[in-house]
């Protein structure tokens, strides 16, 4: 249908509708359809048929936008508008690559539009269509030669290409056209220089961006960020001497920055440990107060030097009371002489004070206050958590607690003694505890509810969080509008380890939206960011957004989605009540008795608190409802729902988990875990092409990984005995693995394994593991070999331990293992792990039910062992 030419009343009232669109006053804007369509000559007229659909969709009627603006579509094919609101419908639903063929076909019929051009070079930097968005970007630069947008995203296009020494060509001709007197301060102007330095830079035209910095430094505003280009420009133009002087200069500014140091280290070029100490030595005469010229020599010196060094430092630290003294030293921690030091000198110190109120019996007469002694203890208590003596670590943060006990930090490191002892329970109790000093403290608040979640207490978790979240919501739901990630996280570890699948899983898609809207929030940076000119920060940001599911947030939400989803396709839930069976099956007559009465008692408290709080939550639903009718902002309308028990009975668990795992697999690739998973996917649908590429993959990274050696015997066996396999599929496979493994039979390979890893206790425990999925009958020499708690084995930690009884307690380690189980939980609980709870004896764990109210448990009642 040809398109419709409106006359000028209906001419101006279709302006007012675009008037009304770009103000977000969409109800008037509807009125005014209804006025042109309410004609019958019009009723059918393409654009406004479009744009109302525009309109309803920016107030959430998804479907009722869909249908008119395709009628709309279908009434004029030739229209730009009909095509540009269709792609701006498709862009509001994610669908970017949709919304691209609409903005081109847009153009075929209005090429030079300047509105539509801008919106299809948008969705080409967000799809990163760099090709794409560099010819666009030209467009605009032919069509706008004046505006500064043009060039800066023409000059950004090519920057994002690796061409950066045409970007630098652009960036420079435009400055040429800016009128800017050198006396004045613009910051605008100002950021384009450095923008237009750090394009020289990239591309390796060092002398040349040395020679603009100069040329340009009284125009800049950031005169630090000159000074540290210049350094590191000098020192890769080989000019040390220039280079010493400025890095001088950076540490008069500021003399407690590591890098400044590195800086002048590679520009002064020691030759010996001597002249490199030397360069510390005159920064302590020059800086008396500085922590961080005494905390570097520490890096590379050894022996005596390094006591001596050391010596200085740690006292200067606890004379002045400095609580992060340890973490400052956790990086030496792997160098076994250096902790020999540090523990004989901190030891010292602690016998010395607590006699003399000196360092050193020996020092002349200086005495130290008692809060130095405090300090010293507090340093202890950490050095001998890390090195894994904990009851070590607790006796000398009992006595600090006795001596101080209002000091909220004494507190959290005896909550962290007792979660690295295995005992989440008390680490909560203690994290109360700390918590209570300081209500006000957000910190604190945070942690406690972290530790409250490990301990599984997940009501308690959020009710220490409500103290910090906004009145009159929920706590969970306020968390999550602010992208809390940590406390989701930590809430979906706490459902699955309560086997509540469903709660799990809304947690983990929760954080998967928060990455989506992260990645969306782009848009509203590609054309800010070229207005204000931060384009360094720009372009940080895309690369930022490149790279952003590597976060340690997304990787462990990922994983425990893919866990959950591969538990499910092994054991689906077919009732509505299995989640809750899940939790009561283990539980005796008396332990459901005092569930039920505990649930009732809170199912009362929550019915008082809601009835109390009613009145005011249908006030501020009225207000909510009013406020999102008025909000012009929201497009798209709501998001879908996520309901836990839809979630833990989807169809194909195994495909959800693929949705998680392929972000991991582009991005995540350096870490062993991500390809293991992706075998655990891969062995459950069969495709075994995959799994040899997960397997390749994870070799290549740790070739001797314990729960890699576990796929690959599945996989020995899985291609051995597989009849159906194609056989071009099967000799791919046979020849891969002999190339890659020399071995392809599962008990071969599992017994040269073992033998090469006999005395490490991982590797024998996933050796025992193999050998009972092999044979059977072989369940008690894998129970033998996983149970040893021989002096001479490697890698015993709590972790390994609580892995070997989870083995007897499933028929990992063969069915029969109920007397194995209970001597080895008493060997680890009595010699190793008094204090982990996973070893506790049953009738602690039924009285050991967590109450947040500082009180203390059986760990610290006399009758517990006082050795590690």
């Amino acid at each position: 249908m040809p398109s419709v030419t409106l006359p000028p009343k209906e001419n101006a009232l279709f302006k007012r509708i675009l008037r009304c669109y770009e103000h977000k006053q969409y109800r008037n804007g509807l009125k005014f359809c209804k006025q042109i369509l309410s004609n019958q000559k019009f009723a059918e007229h393409g654009e406004t048929l479009a744009m109302k659909g525009l309109t309803l969709n920016c107030l959430g009627r998804k479907e009722e936008a869909y249908d008119l603006v395709r009628r709309g579509l279908r009434n004029d094919l030739k229209s730009h508008v009909c095509w540009h609101v269709y792609g701006l419908l498709q862009r509001s639903d994610k669908k970017y690559d949709e919304a691209i063929k609409c903005y081109r076909n847009a153009l075929k019929w209005d090429k030079d539009n300047l509105q539509i051009l801008r919106d299809l070079s948008l969705l080409q930097i967000q799809m990163r269509d760099l090709e794409g968005y560099r010819e666009t970007r030209y467009q605009l630069l032919q069509l706008r030669p004046a505006q500064r947008a043009s060039w800066i995203g023409y000059a950004i296009a090519y920057h994002l290409l690796e061409d950066y020494e045409m970007a630098a060509k652009i960036v420079e001709e435009f400055r040429k056209t800016q009128q800017t007197s050198p006396d004045k301060v613009d910051y605008e102007y100002s950021e384009l220089l450095l923008y237009q330095n750090q394009l020289l830079r990239e591309a390796g035209l060092n002398k040349e961006a040395l020679d603009h910095l100069t040329n340009y430094e009284k125009q800049i505003c950031d005169k630090l960020a000159v000074e540290e280009t210049r350094g590191e420009l000098l020192l890769k133009l080989d000019r040390a001497g220039e280079a010493t002087e400025v890095y001088h200069r950076l540490l008069e500014r500021n003399p407690e920055n590591w890098s400044y140091y590195q800086g002048l280290e590679k520009a002064l070029k020691p030759k010996s440990v001597e002249e490199k100490q030397k360069i510390y030595e005159d920064a302590w005469v020059k800086y008396p107060k500085g922590l961080v010229p005494r905390r570097l020599p520490l890096n590379f010196l050894t022996g005596e030097k390094f006591r001596e060094c050391l010596d200085r430092y740690l006292r200067m630290n606890f004379s002045k009371g400095c609580p992060p003294v340890f973490t400052t030293l956790k990086s030496l921690c792997h160098q076994k002489d250096k902790v020999a030091i540090i523990e004989e000198l901190v030891v010292g110190y602690e016998k010395s004070l607590r006699t003399c109120k000196m360092f050193n019996q020996n020092d002349d007469g200086k005495t130290e206050p008692p809060t130095t002694l405090l300090w010293v203890q507090y340093f202890l208590a950490q050095h001998f958590n890390h090195i894994g003596k904990q009851t070590l670590a607790l006796e000398y943060i009992n006595t600090a607690i006795e001596s101080t006990p209002t000091l909220i930090e004494l507190f959290l490191i005896k909550a962290k003694i007792y979660k690295h002892a295995g005992n989440i329970r008390e680490a909560a109790r203690w994290m109360d505890e700390a918590q209570a000093l300081d209500t006000a403290d957000r910190f604190i608040n945070s942690k406690c509810a972290k530790y409250l979640l490990k301990a599984g207490l997940i009501k308690e978790a959020e009710e220490m969080c409500s103290k910090f979240t906004r009145e009159g919501t929920s706590a969970v739901e306020n968390l999550n509008e602010m992208q809390c990630m940590w406390f989701q996280t930590e809430c979906a570890l706490a459902y699955k380890s309560l086997n509540k699948y469903g709660e799990a899983l809304k947690k983990c898609h929760e954080i998967e939206r928060h990455f989506v809207e992260i990645t969306d929030d782009q848009f509203d940076f590609h054309t800010y960011c070229m207005r204000k000119m931060t384009l360094r920060s720009y372009v940080d940001l895309l690369n930022l957004e490149d790279v952003l599911r590597m976060h340690p947030f997304y990787f462990k939400a990922a994983r425990t989605a893919i866990e959950i989803y591969l538990s499910l396709h092994d054991n689906p839930l077919s009732d509505d009540n299995k989640e809750s069976q899940a939790d009561n099956a283990n539980l005796t007559d008396k332990e459901l008795k005092k569930l039920r009465n505990k649930q009732r008692r809170a199912q009362k408290k929550a019915q008082l608190e809601e009835e109390k709080k009613n009145a005011e939550k249908e006030k501020q639903l009225k207000n909510q409802k009013k406020k999102k009718e008025e909000d012009e902002e929201e497009i798209g309308g709501p998001k879908e729902e996520l309901i836990p028990e839809k979630l833990a009975k989807v169809e194909n668990p195994l495909e959800e988990a693929v949705k998680f795992l392929t972000p991991l697999k582009n991005l995540v690739k350096n870490k062993i875990d991500t390809h293991l998973l992706a075998f655990e996917i891969y062995l459950r649908k069969e495709k075994y092409l995959l799994m040899l590429q997960s397997v390749k993959r994870a070799y290549s990274l740790d070739p001797d990984h314990p729960w890699l050696h576990q796929c690959l015997v599945r996989f020995f066996k899985g291609v051995s005995d597989s009849k159906d396999m194609p056989e071009a599929v099967q000799t791919v496979l046979k020849l891969e693995i002999t190339k890659l493994f020399g071995e392809s039979d599962p008990k071969t390979f599992n017994k040269n394994f073992l033998s090469k890893h006999a005395n490490s206790i991982p590797h024998r425990v996933a050796a025992a593991k193999m050998m009972v999925f092999l044979d059977p009958s072989s369940e008690g020499m894998a129970a033998e070999l996983a149970t040893s708690l021989n002096e001479s084995l490697t890698g015993r930690t709590i972790q390994t331990c609580t892995e070997v009884l989870q083995a007897l307690r499933d028929g990992s380690l063969g069915s029969q293992q109920e007397k194995i189980l209970e001597s080895y939980r008493v060997a680890c609980h009595g010699i190793y792990y008094p204090y982990a709870l996973a070893f506790m004896p049953p009738s602690y764990q039924d009285n050991s039910a967590v109450t947040t109210n500082g009180d203390l448990s059986p760990c610290d009642h006399e009758d517990m062992p006082n050795e590690m």
